[in-house]
């Protein structure tokens, strides 16, 4: 019954949103224009639809201010309705522009834009808002922790005082959905699993109890800026008390409790999305997504397996250089916890330690890159609500330049901390990984839909791959160092193994962690740490050694065809100047320029 009264609805909002989003797309001024110029203007069309439909990425991702008191619900049947008909009616558009009359950039335009509208219509196949609460990105706690202050909601002027009021001020809008949404899925066998949903009752208690003063969403009020007026001063913090007090807490109440009393009995005890009613094409659309390949999960599997090996003998090979005894799983276990590569005592140093290895990379890179971008990039940590789930990660720079770029660290104890991972960590998060990625790709000439598209496989890819510049970088100038970059790479190829292991294969979460610990010597509550990510993140976990293997292979690709003519400076640029993209159209563009170069050298 439940499910046909949300059909129904879902019928009838998909009908008012396509009406309405056709008459953007099919307006004749728009439809009357020239190929190029139809194709700008729906990419832009677009670019602005997307801020619209997800305001939480208009200011995580873009960092455009007008959006910042916005909580679209877009797990609502309406909404989702609405991003189908956006979608739909943009695709239809498109197919009035003919592609073969546009320049080579504009075919890359277009072929990007049909490729992310196409592959966003496809994801809403599939039942993801039934699985609103999870532990590594859950909205309420992802605003509690921008209430912080040091991520990417700004808290400078009264406004942006404001514009966040407004913007939790609908959290119990998407509470009351995030519940709605869960009774179907239990109604339709699409639940979390239990040790994800034990995890987020812990956050969610956290925002659910307490008195309004107590309450993260009131940290704000706690650090009001000194040049705001008095009558300011006293309006935000009744307005803030009176919302919490009102309406958000008594909603986070009502959450906690529900997921608590009513949910958790209902979790499962599966790990992987093929568990899930039609989770084997769920998984497969993730995988092809997340690698923006055609790649298998079996495919995955054996590469991954590959992968393991090869680096483990890498590694026997530092471990015979340092003088290493015992098995390489014994000395991986014991390099991890010797106390003179954990010189940390706060995660000021920590911090300090990481502006340090910025100092030393930061006058080699122009041995290895032609352009850095313009805008600077900050270390911070990431907030204390988020540190015991959150992973390290880079927030690229806002729009108007409101922000830097900022490499988040996620320090749970400084007393733990090893010095000899923090390099490929910088490098990856920071430059030249996603730094020189992301911020550069705001800065070209190319559309703005394109400005700010992501890859996952692309952009994780060159991060991984900025790792191994390492050695050229100058930050891998002893073994211990090296060894910790193997250990990160390791990382990563053991992903490929587990993620397709838990959604593919059926390995229960006790498997995956045993595998992690026995072939990266990872601890127990670290290798816990990462299976709970790629339970909740199917198929992501997938895109980083895929692209950093697909970008050695094009460097080796055009090393041997153009030989001593090869330049890494040019190569680099060639594959940072166009934006993020699918793997398949970056090897083509690779594969241009390469006999570009190759004619070029004829003449």
């Amino acid at each position: 019954m439940l499910q046909s009264k949300v059909e129904v609805i879902v019928a009838r909002s998909w009908i008012v949103a396509a009406v309405a989003v056709a008459a953007i797309f099919f307006a004749p001024a728009l439809l009357a224009k020239g190929d190029s110029a139809l194709l700008a203007s729906l990419g832009d069309e677009y670019f602005e639809s997307r801020l619209k439909l997800y305001s939480l990425a208009a200011t995580e991702d873009v960092g455009d201010p007008r959006f910042e008191g916005e909580l679209a619900i877009d797990i609502a049947p309406a909404h989702r309705a609405e991003q189908a008909a956006t979608f739909e009616a943009l695709l239809k558009a498109l197919r009035r522009v003919r592609r073969s009359s546009l320049s080579a950039d504009e075919q890359l335009s277009y072929d990007l834009l049909k490729y992310d509208v196409s592959t966003r219509l496809e994801s809403l196949k599939y039942p993801r808002h039934l699985l609103p609460i999870q532990h590594m990105e859950c909205v309420p706690v992802k605003l509690a922790g921008w209430a912080g202050g040091q991520s990417v909601q700004p808290f400078k002027t009264v406004r942006n005082y404001e514009n966040f009021l407004k913007r939790i001020e609908r959290l119990p809008l998407w509470n009351a959905q995030a519940i709605a949404n869960m009774r179907e899925g239990m109604q339709r066998g699409i639940v979390q699993p239990r040790a994800i949903i034990e995890r987020s009752l812990v956050q969610l208690k956290t925002l659910a109890e307490g008195s309004p003063e107590d309450s993260p969403f009131y940290s704000p009020i706690k650090r009001l800026p000194a040049e705001f007026s008095a009558p300011d001063k006293a309006r935000l913090t009744a307005a803030y008390r009176e919302a919490l007090a009102g309406g958000i807490l008594p909603s986070q109440a009502r959450l906690y409790a529900f997921v608590r009393d009513e949910y958790l009995p209902h979790t499962r005890a599966t790990a992987g999305l093929g568990a899930l009613p039609g989770g084997d094409g769920w998984y497969a659309f993730q995988v092809r997504e997340s690698t923006t390949t055609n790649s298998t999960p079996a495919q995955a599997h054996a590469t991954g397996l590959r992968e393991v090996a090869r680096i483990h003998r890498e590694m026997e090979g530092v471990k015979a250089q340092v003088g290493g005894t015992g098995t390489l799983l014994e000395f991986l276990k014991d390099f991890d916890k010797r106390e003179a590569l954990r010189p940390f005592k706060t995660e000021e140093e920590v911090l300090a330690h990481f502006a340090s290895l910025n100092e030393r990379i930061k006058p080699q890179l122009a041995r290895l890159f032609s352009r850095a971008p313009k805008a600077a990039l900050e270390i911070r940590p990431v907030d204390k609500l988020l540190r015991d789930t959150a992973s390290s990660n880079y927030i690229l720079p806002a729009i108007d330049g409101s922000r830097p770029g900022v490499f988040y660290a996620v320090v749970v104890d400084p007393l733990k901390y090893s010095t000899p991972s923090m390099a490929a960590l910088f490098l990856h998060e920071g430059q030249p990984g996603h730094h020189f990625q992301m911020a550069l790709q705001q800065e070209l000439d190319i559309p703005k839909f394109r400005r700010f598209f992501w890859s996952d496989a692309y952009g994780e890819g060159w991060a991984l791959y900025a790792e191994s510049l390492g050695r050229e970088l100058g930050v891998y100038d002893d073994p211990y160092s090296y060894l910790g970059r193997l250990q990160a790479e390791l990382v990563r190829a053991v992903r490929l193994v587990v993620d397709t292991g838990l959604h593919a294969k059926g390995w229960s979460r006790e498997q995956t962690i045993r595998y992690i610990m026995d072939t990266q010597g990872a601890t127990e509550d670290d290798a816990r740490r990462a299976t709970e990510r790629y339970m909740v993140w199917p198929g992501q976990a997938l895109a980083y050694k895929t692209g950093e293997l697909k970008i050695l292979e094009l460097r080796e690709r055009a090393k041997q065809r153009l030989g001593d003519r090869f330049d890494l400076r040019a190569f680099h640029t060639e594959v940072l100047n166009h934006g993020s993209m699918p793997l398949t159209m970056l090897e083509k563009r690779i594969n241009e320029w390469i006999a570009h170069a190759r004619r070029a050298k004829a003449i």
